[in-house]
Parts: C-alpha cells; structure tokens; sequence
C-alpha cells in the first residue's frame, strides 16, 4: 500500500492489490481541454481519494494554462497517484481491474474524446478508462466542453467564444443515453454528480 496511506479494510476485511479498501476511490481522467480546466482541478483535488490519469494531450495543455505536473502533486491529498498516458497498450487501464475504483471521471473532456466515447474508440487513457468503466459497471461521468449553442471559454491568453457544431452538441446528447454514463455541462453539474 501507500505508506501516506494506511490500508483500512472494509467490512469483510478485503483489500485490493493496491492494498485499499474495493473501490474507495474516484479515476479522474484530463484530456487537452482548458475549457473550465482550473475549475475540474478545483473539484478533484478536494476529493480525499483520487488518481489522476493524463493524456498525452492533457500533459502538453496543463503547463500552458500554468499548471505544470510538478505543481499539481501538492494540491492532491496523501496517496494521489498520477498515471501518464505512456505505454502504447493501456497498461494503467488495468488498475480498474484491481477494483480500487467506484466512478471514472473524465474532467474537462474534449469534443473529440466525447465523440470517441459515444462511438467506443478507445486509443487514449480517458477513452480508454470510459469504456473499460463501462465494461466493469464502474460509473462514468464526463464534463463535456460543447454542450450549449455558445460556449465562452478561457483560452491560454483571454476569454474566446465559441459555437459548437451540430453534431458536438448531439454527441453529448448520445453520451447522457450510454449506460452508467452521466453526461455533465457545467461545474455545478459536476459537483452535485461527485456528491
């Protein structure tokens, strides 16, 4: 186990490979969105237990929006563990088999990575996580960027407005119709999903 963490077993007294009581905490995936990036940041490094999984997508944006990896650990609370999107097979998608995990959570999530999890493409560790989630009858949660007509988002230098396409805004229609999956649109969404 973690030596931040002491291993409580649950009431049968079972503890995971990680040595942690079965799914006791949330996977809590970054994908390349800055769109409300701080804020899912805010949210998950108040959650007392969490992982925190990177595309490679999510390492390149996370410095630009001033949040280098380096500076992340200290926000998270003892036992965080970070996993970065680096081995070609998925590798760390195995620790949802561990059963360490109650609910995936992909916070901010790109239209693109909204797209793939509505259609089942997993070739990126969120995308990856969602559909093995699913697979596992772990819940999902995804915050979605595009799910409004206009969406006025903070870009690296200034606030920008955009107009999501047609089929953006449907595909977070079909991502709420997917089993164990809750499609969220704003950070207030997101917090009530997590409570």
């Amino acid at each position: 186990g973690d030596p931040a963490r002491p291993a409580q077993p649950d009431h049968s007294g079972h503890l995971d490979a990680a040595g942690l009581p079965p799914r006791s905490r949330f996977a809590w995936c970054i994908t390349g969105s800055g769109h409300y990036l701080e804020e899912s940041i805010a949210l998950a490094a108040r959650l007392p237990a969490l992982d925190l999984f990177l595309s490679d997508a999510a390492e390149e944006v996370l410095p630009i929006y001033k949040m280098p990896l380096e500076e992340l650990r200290p926000r998270f609370a003892p036992g965080f563990r970070l996993v970065r999107d680096k081995p070609a097979s998925a590798v760390p998608v195995g620790m949802l088999y561990d059963d360490v995990y109650h609910t995936v959570v992909i916070a901010p999530a790109t239209s693109n990575t909204v797209a793939k999890c509505v259609v089942g493409i997993s070739d990126t560790l969120p995308t990856n996580m969602f559909a093995q989630a699913g697979k596992l009858g772990i819940p999902g949660i995804v915050f979605a960027c595009d799910t409004e007509p206009v969406v006025v988002t903070k870009s690296p230098h200034d606030w920008v407005t955009l107009r999501p396409r047609r089929d953006e805004l449907d595909n977070v229609e079909r991502l709420r119709e997917i089993e164990l999956s809750q499609g969220i649109g704003c950070p207030a969404e997101l917090e009530a999903a997590l409570k």
